[in-house]
């Protein structure tokens, strides 16, 4: 039976706006991209960049919803047999056309940029083969079925053949290879201060309304805050929760809310070299307690989730049960929130043979996402109470954390993973299936857990073509890696909040993505 894909035949033809008068816009981030190569990582503040100088196929708006980017219509010929139209008339910042080759190009070159602390080899993992029809036409072939093959490609940025082949990575930190097809060009780029871009008026969509965009990155909340108050930047992201009682008085402020797709979790690292865990006495051990299901739910159950939403974050959360938050495809309504129960956790502690607990250190970011400095420190105490000897808790800037956590450096870490598709199979595969790089399945899993019967169920459901049966599969996947296994320790989805001063409107992301292009004048409104 030929299946087809819903066409977005209104949007394949952009609706372009007139570039609106020259303004500048100052935008202070929390965070800093680790590299201007839109292929390097996956992780938020790369890809947040990226959107601005380089488009995929598919794109997704502020609720992360696909809408077409660069394809403008795909079908599926059969199960494994896709045919996608790309959008005419679009050209890189060189001034070159935009072809089908360059989309081959870069969904080859995807899986294979170097020292790639989050690979996009997932988004690429079921591609066989790419046959191009003519310069808007391509024919791919999946190795398996695969209902979502379309939506996983299209997270993957498309760099020009021509500008990049042979380039590395300081190239395009230079701007030499940072062409793309998006909205804002590459300007300049300082590492650990600021980001200069300007508006590519030849972009194929909707105009930007600012014509330069400077992101200065400031980790520290509160210099962050001041910038905004202060009148040095005109937008900043990720508010701290204990300032947003005073921006919202402010009159000449104001402040964007929504609840996002970001998980925040504890990974406990389940190899046979996990590091940092000792028995009591801070000796090695010979068995790592933390490969035993029941040592995890205990650690699971040590964790006030709601206190920590409530005191940490002012209420600025949702408490997790699975990688998905409710309301979202493949959520399963039958797992429940773990409780909090030390009392239950020493019982499965003793249990599973450590009656003492034993000694662990929990490491963690400081500038990645609200509050997740003081969020790990608060786990320590948790643990702490809930039997374990808590022998350090250690916080680090993001792109050192997560490259040693990448690099198995750690026993317990404090991470998150960010939904890009508004559906589970995406994250069930590459965070929490067995680490399988021959097969780029498993590639965000720093934590080596690794279940054959969940590997087996989740690969199932991603191949199933109707959407009944495909979400029934993902629930069940989750049971197993969540209510039976606690593959990690899902923690809450965090809310997240935005301030500009109260001359710009602002539009909030679900996917938690600070971008020019949703800012524009207040009198334009």
């Amino acid at each position: 039976m030929i299946r087809f894909r819903p066409l977005f035949l209104a949007a394949a033809t952009a609706v372009v706006a007139l570039p609106a008068v020259a303004q500048n816009l100052m935008i202070g981030r929390a965070n800093e991209p680790q590299s201007i190569d839109p292929q390097f990582s996956r992780t938020g503040n790369n890809q947040m960049t990226s959107l601005h100088m380089f488009d995929r196929l598919v794109l997704t708006d502020a609720d992360v919803r696909a809408r077409p980017g660069l394809a403008v219509e795909w079908t599926n010929e059969d199960e494994t047999h896709w045919v996608v139209r790309l959008r005419e008339g679009v050209t890189f910042h060189d001034g070159s056309p935009f072809t089908a080759a360059d989309v081959v190009y870069s969904l080859e070159r995807a899986p294979n940029v170097p020292n790639s602390p989050a690979s996009f080899a997932g988004s690429v993992a079921n591609l066989e083969a790419s046959e191009i029809i003519d310069d808007h036409t391509i024919r791919f072939t999946t190795v398996n079925p695969d209902p979502l093959f379309i939506e996983n490609i299209g997270t993957v940025y498309i760099v020009s053949q021509a500008a990049t082949e042979g380039m590395e990575n300081e190239d395009f930190n230079s701007g030499e290879a940072a062409i793309g097809t998006g909205p804002y060009r590459f300007v300049s780029w300082a590492p650990g201060d600021r980001l200069e871009l300007t508006r590519n008026d030849d972009y194929w969509g909707d105009a930007p309304a600012y014509e330069n965009v400077t992101m200065r990155f400031i980790a520290n909340d509160a210099a962050r805050v001041a910038a905004l108050l202060s009148d040095a930047v005109d937008l900043i992201d990720i508010v701290p929760p204990a300032d947003l009682p005073n921006l919202r008085d402010n009159p000449d402020i104001t402040v964007y809310d929504t609840p996002t797709v970001r998980l925040i979790y504890l990974a406990l690292n389940q190899g046979d070299d996990a590091p940092g865990l000792t028995d009591v006495a801070g000796n090695p051990l010979d068995t790592n307690p933390l490969q035993d299901a029941r040592v995890r739910r205990a650690i699971s159950m040590m964790i006030d989730r709601q206190a920590i939403i409530d005191r940490l974050l002012y209420g600025a959360g949702e408490a997790a049960s699975q990688i998905v938050p409710s309301g979202v495809f493949g959520f399963n309504p039958d797992i429940a929130v773990p409780p909090y129960d030390p009392d239950g956790a020493r019982a499965l502690l003793a249990e599973a043979g450590y009656p003492d607990g034993f000694g662990i250190t929990v490491y963690g970011s400081n500038d990645r996402f609200s509050q997740d400095g003081e969020l790990t420190q608060v786990l320590g105490q948790f643990l702490a109470r809930g039997g374990l000897t808590v022998n350090g808790v250690e916080t680090l800037p993001y792109a050192v954390f997560s490259q040693e956590a990448g690099n198995n450096a750690y026993g317990a870490f404090v991470f998150s993973y960010g939904n890009s598709t508004g559906e589970a199979s995406r994250g069930l595969l590459s965070a929490i299936h067995s680490f399988d790089p021959d097969n780029d399945l498993g590639t965000l899993n720093r934590f080596r857990y690794s279940n054959p019967d969940f590997d087996a169920a989740v690969v199932a459901a991603a191949q199933m073509f109707d959407p009944v049966e495909r979400e029934a599969a993902l629930a069940a996947a989750q049971t197993l890696a969540f209510e039976e296994d606690t593959a990690i320790v899902p923690l809450y989805f965090q809310a997240l909040s935005w301030a500009s001063r109260s001359s710009i409107v602002y539009e909030p992301r679900r996917d938690e993505r600070t971008l020019a292009m949703g800012a524009r004048p207040a009198a334009a409104n």
